[in-house]
């Protein structure tokens, strides 16, 4: 891509740093300007980030380098279509969840909503950050500051299981960073000279014919250092981060931290080492290994998970390795279903996250043996919940579907079928622990109601209302996101 003189992805990172900043001046006295500087951060970083999609679609770059410290290590940002489409989903997501978020703390009387909502605006400033990131070295900062960020989010409710939780959040997260990633870069520089992304890697034959164990070990070091990926084994934070408010999972598990992961993870795979540099050292079978195992696992596991965030926590374990898997099978259609998966596996798991917190609120409910019935009570948020779990699965015409459909012609494309039987068997899988749930919604009659009468509250439903409804309109028309991943292959 040709590369432009632009600001522009530096303003999407300042704007939500901008809106951090004005929620804490306003604070706890003003709630409704405190949450309007939320919602508009938002709208505008989305409007940033869709101004620039003629230009990366004509074939341009627009960006910047602020500084450079040694050559081939520079502060510099780049829009490109893969960063771009990874932007376009965590800033309109953000949108819905801000929405989202006044709803649930509001109707819950949480505490400390002011840190609550400046943490959640520097996240996704953290994560644009990651999004627009023109070399490994910028990257990495965003990727650290954005652990940084969701700490305070994670510990929100303060009590001993949320401080314990975020604590193992904070040393699996920044521990892998710096025993693993730290010294993946700076081999990486030794070896090519650079940290810049470059379209089919940066290592030259040369060294690969010369160093090739060791760079086999390198990306070992980066694709175990990116432990927001969740593959196992560093996966165990994710379920540990479950203590957090359920618009913080959502934020933890569609938006920003995990897409993170598994969006460095991918950046490293296609602009670091490349395809030709994958198949050469062998280091696309290491990545098919552990994401296959990662996916058939994570799966079982949220079979044997009663409680209602658990099971879906364990479910985006799985959903991400289809993303890693994709690039590594480094054939274009399964390229393309990975790339696209970050899209539509975050709008499904987000709106099934939103419902988890609807139930929450309004049913005061947080196992699965207590859905028995919810159907009646909340129609709106049991539909969308339906909607979000057919898509996950990979029923048409859902988006999910879509993501699915491109990765299993990856594997057949590359001649793996068994491949083929793990996308199978884990689509299997994600509609027995999805299934029951929907099902005891709207075919079990609950065995105690109570006292609690229940009402859907509005401005929850209305953004995972809508969230759905991305699912289907993605899943019928998926063009605009195929029309930019389709962009990502070298």
């Amino acid at each position: 891509m040709e590369p432009v003189f632009s600001i522009t992805p530096l303003l999407t990172i300042l704007v939500s740093a901008l809106g951090s900043i004005l929620i804490i001046i306003t604070g706890e006295r003003r709630a409704n300007l405190r949450e309007f500087w939320s919602v508009a951060a938002g709208v505008l970083q989305f409007a940033l980030v869709s101004s620039m999609m003629p230009a990366v679609l004509a074939g341009q770059s627009p960006g910047a380098v602020l500084f450079r410290l040694l050559p081939g290590i520079e502060l510099a940002f780049r829009a490109d279509a893969f960063g771009l489409l990874f932007a376009l989903g965590a800033s309109l997501l953000w949108v819905a969840a801000s929405f989202y978020s006044v709803g649930y703390m509001r109707a819950l009387e949480e505490h400390a909503q002011t840190r609550y909502f400046t943490c959640f605006a520097l996240a996704l400033s953290a994560t644009m950050g990651v999004a627009f990131s023109a070399n490994l070295f910028t990257l990495f900062l965003f990727y650290e500051a954005l652990t940084l960020a969701t700490y305070p989010l994670v510990a929100h409710k303060e009590t001993a299981e949320a401080k314990a939780g975020a604590r193992k959040y904070v040393i699996y997260l920044l521990g892998a960073a710096k025993v693993m990633l730290i010294p993946a870069i700076i081999l990486t520089y030794n070896l090519a000279g650079t940290l810049e992304f470059r379209s089919g890697g940066v290592f030259p034959d040369s060294r690969l014919a010369e160093r090739p164990t060791l760079l086999y070990v390198v990306f070992a070091l980066f694709l175990f250092g990116f432990a927001k990926n969740a593959v196992m084994p560093l996966h165990s934070w994710l379920p540990a981060a479950m203590v957090a408010p359920t618009p913080v999972s959502a934020l933890l598990h569609a938006v920003a931290v995990v897409k993170t992961g598994v969006f460095s993870t991918l950046r490293v795979v296609l602009f670091v080492f490349g395809p030709s540099a994958m198949r050469e050292l062998g280091a696309d079978k290491l990545a098919l290994v552990f994401a296959s195992v990662t996916i058939v696992v994570a799966s079982l596991l949220a079979l044997r998970q009663e409680n209602l965030k658990a099971r879906l926590a364990f479910s985006t374990i799985g959903q991400l390795s289809y993303i890693v898997l994709g690039a590594a099978l480094l054939a274009p259609a399964g390229v393309l279903g990975g790339i696209a998966h970050i899209t539509n596996h975050a709008i499904s798991k987000i709106t099934l996250f939103f419902c988890a917190g609807s139930i929450y609120v309004s049913a005061h409910k947080t196992e699965v043996s207590e859905t028995a019935g919810l159907a009646k009570k909340m129609p709106w948020t049991m539909a969308a919940f339906t909607i979000a779990s057919l898509s996950l699965v990979g029923i048409p015409p859902f988006s999910g579907f879509v993501s699915k459909w491109y990765l299993a012609l990856g594997s057949l494309e590359r001649g793996n079928p068994w491949i083929l039987a793990v996308l199978l068997a884990s689509s299997l899988f994600t509609a027995a622990y999805l299934g029951p749930i929907v099902y005891k919604a709207y075919f079990e009659e609950a065995k105690d109601e109570g006292r609690h009468e229940i009402h859907e509250v509005p401005w929850i439903v209305v953004p995972l209302c809508l969230t759905a409804l991305a699912s289907l309109i993605l899943g019928i028309y998926p063009d605009p996101v195929l029309a930019l991943a389709g962009r990502v292959m070298p």
